[in-house]
């Protein structure tokens, strides 16, 4: 089991060479074509590995991170390096001052789960800094609970796609339902129902309006509709006022569930501010023409209908507004919580919303309790290495950035996730110490002191499932560990032996007695609720035991039924579409209602003057983030080597390139070279450029360099969503772009730093 799906695999003197994507999966995805030559390729970790600086010079800042030899080592002397070092960082500074910095996308499994096995690692030696929400997610994880008391819930138990098959009339998309998202999960996916499910809706005479600047956000027959960038929350007001100025709003349904919406309604209509946020009005900032937006609000009065929004509209700045607008426009129909109506958040951002949920607990490596009471949010990590001692302002708390000294990472790659990318750089210079823990040389692991080679998925055992899949997967080996490689679990035991709390942390098990140990707990919970399951050995023969799940949800259908015994978890009980607590914080960049803030980059912006296209650095169709992006399938989409950018066909023009070029891409916080591809499926001044090309800098030395390769977060602006939640905010930027006639850099993102032996440094 993988992210993007199910499959068997081929191999050969331990490499894959086939992959067979499993035969009931109706859409199976593309980007399993990314793992065949993928155990082997030249970019694994062979052994372990030490930063040339560090070794010689010991722990402290250091700029020349990204731009400095490795030394190999043996495990022996890695699992002591890393012992002492976290020995000195606790005793000398305290365990706040380590930042357990793994993220979640490492692997499909429940047990070698990375950011499990590190943070139930440093757990044991007494907890960590620890990060919170995510760069899917960041704003919108914070102000839902404000809204409608859940988060999670709004993906996990969304409305079903059959249920949006069968009932809906009117799709209304912001963001589209983007295709390309749908082929991954967290702990996979053996399923991919959308694509059939917006088929069927067609076929049974329902109606999709997609709202974005990319006309491939939606697939198949649809109304599209392309605001401006950034103006989606002008268009839900306009649709809003026209709701309310022809008394198409549910006002009984308002009363009865929601609280607070007197108080918008007096913003929406221009009486607390002076504007009324009319059609003209969001037809003046978003481009749409004021009768389309007035011909859609009738059509959704009249229709059953479902607003749905992308999680990329709420990654960029104000992105709280988006949601919780969406929300407030759905409320006023009337039509939240039945069946084929009402909100949805997520639907085509991952193979999760519209999914049928399990209804009991997963298998889960504990990961034990951390006393250590700080955090950031994810998106400011920067912030948090360049700025120890200062303030900051999240969710109604002020906080202080604490002083890391040591960055222990496990899963994930923040050059693919986090802006600006030369900022990013500065900041990691400043800790004492950074551990990655990788199977391949990423720009992280290339911004280790201590690297530590772990084995991928394909090399181990383990158990897969997810929320919302009915499958549970028996994940068996199809290679040979690589090289050196060793499994994280078995690295943080041996560290962990040495620093004295083994017992805590293995609790006695190899990992495959923690296999069965797992298992066999979960299948003692089902049993006491009635469930019968295979025995451990028959589950793993067999390869997967099918879970029941919860079909058919509405979302919020209980609290639909009956709002007194099924309560939202906000202070009033109810949807608050104003919340007191939000206003109380007296954030003036959120306010306590949905509102319209300028963005601080967008085509109707001084900004624009000078950089004159607007790209959305969106997910990559070819790969999940910047996973295996060396693989056949995410290579094949590249142009001279390069990322792809798309330009409409008269921007093309106007800057004298065509299919097959390459530009330069900048803005005055960096630039990088991409290839063209000419497409008239966007706005024209939109140009689009996918993020998870692997950083790769002209001249490592420089913080600034450019990016070879294409990787759009070194023109992001590394600022957060709002006051409020600190969210990520690399979907937007502000560029310009010129054609490149010069000789074309080699790509170098693939190969592995220079490693050299303890005899050849002396």
């Amino acid at each position: 089991m993988a992210h993007w799906g199910m499959f068997r695999a081929s191999a050969t003197d331990g490499e894959i060479t086939e992959v067979h994507p499993d035969r009931n999966d109706a859409n199976p995805s593309p980007v399993l074509g990314n793992i065949p030559g993928s155990v082997r390729h030249r970019s694994r970790i062979a052994g372990p590995a030490v930063r040339r600086g560090w070794l010689e010079n010991g722990p402290g800042p250091c700029d020349r991170r990204g731009n400095d030899e490795f030394v190999a080592v043996s495990w022996d002397e890695l699992t002591d390096l890393l012992a002492t070092e976290l020995r000195r960082v606790v005793d000398t500074f305290g365990n706040g001052a380590i930042y357990g910095g793994s993220y979640v996308w490492a692997s499909a499994g429940r047990f070698h789960h990375a950011q499990s096995q590190v943070h139930r690692f440093l757990n044991c030696l007494g907890g960590y800094t620890r990060s919170v929400d995510s760069y899917s997610t960041g704003a919108t994880s914070v102000i839902m609970p404000h809204v409608v008391g859940a988060h999670w819930k709004m993906f996990s138990r969304s409305t079903s796609w059959d249920v949006i098959a069968e009932n809906t009339e009117l799709l209304v998309a912001f963001g589209g339902v983007p295709l390309k998202n749908t082929s991954i999960n967290h702990g996979g996916t053996s399923n991919h129902p959308t694509q059939d499910a917006l088929t069927a809706l067609r076929a049974r005479g329902g109606k999709i309006v997609t709202i974005s600047p990319l006309r491939d956000d939606m697939t198949g027959a649809a109304t599209w509709l392309a605001p401006i960038p950034g103006s989606d929350v002008a268009v839900m007001l306009g649709l809003a006022h026209v709701l309310v100025t022809e008394n198409l709003h549910d006002t009984a349904f308002l009363d009865a569930y929601c609280t607070g919406y007197d108080r918008f309604e007096r913003y929406l209509l221009g009486h607390s501010d002076g504007i009324p946020k009319s059609a003209a009005w969001a037809s003046g900032i978003s481009g749409l023409a004021e009768q389309t937006i007035v011909d859609l609000a009738r059509e959704m009065a009249s229709h059953r209908t479902l607003v749905t929004v992308t999680w990329s509209l709420q990654r960029v700045k104000s992105g709280e507004q988006a949601p919780w607008m969406g929300l407030t426009l759905a409320s006023m129909l009337g039509q939240i919580g039945i069946p084929g109506g009402g909100f949805g958040h997520g639907y085509g951002s991952m193979n999760e919303p519209g999914l049928a949920p399990v209804p009991y607990p997963l298998p889960t490596l504990p990961q034990g309790l951390n006393p250590v009471s700080t955090f950031v949010p994810v998106a400011a990590v920067s912030d948090m290495l360049l700025h120890p001692g200062d303030e900051f302002r999240y969710n109604g708390r002020r906080l202080t950035y604490p002083d890391i000294k040591l960055v222990h990472w496990a899963g994930g790659n923040p050059f693919h996730h986090h802006q600006d990318i030369g900022r990013l750089r500065r900041a990691l210079a400043r800790p004492d110490t950074i551990v990655v823990h990788d199977p391949y040389w990423t720009p992280m692991a290339k911004h280790a002191d201590i690297v530590v080679p772990s084995t991928t998925s394909l090399e181990r055992s383990d158990i897969s499932c997810t929320r919302n899949d009915p499958l549970l997967v028996a994940m068996h080996p199809a290679v040979p560990r690589f090289a050196d490689a060793r499994d994280d679990y078995d690295t943080f035991a041996a560290v962990a032996e040495k620093l004295g709390v083994a017992r805590e942390f293995t609790e006695g098990r190899t990992s495959g007695e923690w296999l069965r140990h797992l298992y066999r707990q979960w299948q003692g919970y089902l049993a006491s609720a009635g469930v019968t399951t295979p025995t451990f050995d028959d589950f793993w023969a067999d390869g997967s035991f099918r879970m029941s799940t919860e079909d058919g949800l509405t979302l919020l259908g209980d609290y639909r039924k009956d709002p007194v015994a099924a309560p939202l978890r906000t202070p009033s009980g109810k949807i608050e579409i104003f919340s007191e607590v939000v206003d109380g914080f007296g954030y003036d960049d959120c306010v306590g209602h949905p509102a319209w803030y300028e963005p601080d980059e967008w085509l109707n912006g001084e900004r624009a003057e000078a950089f004159p296209l607007h790209l959305i650095a969106n997910q990559p169709r070819t790969r999940l983030h910047g996973q295996l992006d060396h693989g056949a399938t995410s290579q094949a989409s590249k142009v001279q080597g390069r990322e792809p950018i798309r330009l409409h066909p008269a921007v093309a023009r106007a800057y004298g390139v065509a299919d097959g070029d390459v530009v330069r891409v900048f803005n005055d916080r960096g630039s990088c070279l991409a290839g063209v591809v000419v497409d008239d499926g966007m706005l024209e001044r939109v140009v689009q450029l996918s993020t998870g090309a692997w950083y790769d800098p002209e001249d490592p030395s420089d913080t600034a360099s450019m990016c070879k390769h294409g990787n759009p977060n070194v023109l992001t602006a590394d600022v957060g969503a709002s006051s409020l939640s600190h969210g990520c905010t690399g979907q937007h930027v502000l560029v310009q772009i010129e054609r490149y006639d010069g000789e074309l850099p080699p790509i170098t993102a693939f190969d592995p730093p220079t490693i050299v032996t303890r005899t050849r440094i002396g």
